[in-house]
């Protein structure tokens, strides 16, 4: 199956469950790896504060981690808008392969 018969809605799928996984879908790793390692990044540094807030010593790590209760909005917030541009990116990018395709393969014939 070559790239422009490929589904491009698989994309838009992997990208709300991982950031960067759509990129690889539509063939755009290195774009891929860099909405990665930033949504990766922004998990990690801001939303340190709010896992180490829910973790106590005596109690398990994946119970204690899961209770929303302690999680306040502008703890996700960041790793949230990366998740939501990246989507907005992968959804560009399908907008502009599509574009890409409806055109003529051979643009010499058009210029005689």
């Amino acid at each position: 199956m070559s790239d422009y018969a490929r589904p491009r809605w698989p994309a838009y799928v992997c990208t709300v469950l991982i950031a960067g996984v759509g990129h690889w879908y539509l063939g755009k790793w290195r774009r891929g790896i860099a909405w990665f390692s930033l949504y990766a990044l922004a998990l990690a540094f801001l939303s340190a504060r709010t896992i180490r807030g829910a973790v106590e010593p005596g109690d398990p790590f994946v119970v204690t981690a899961l209770q929303l209760g302690s999680v306040a909005y502008t703890d996700v917030a960041v790793p949230l808008a990366v998740l939501l541009v990246c989507l907005l990116d992968v959804y560009l990018i399908g907008v502009a392969e599509a574009a890409g395709s409806s055109e003529p393969m051979d643009e010499n014939r058009s210029n005689r």
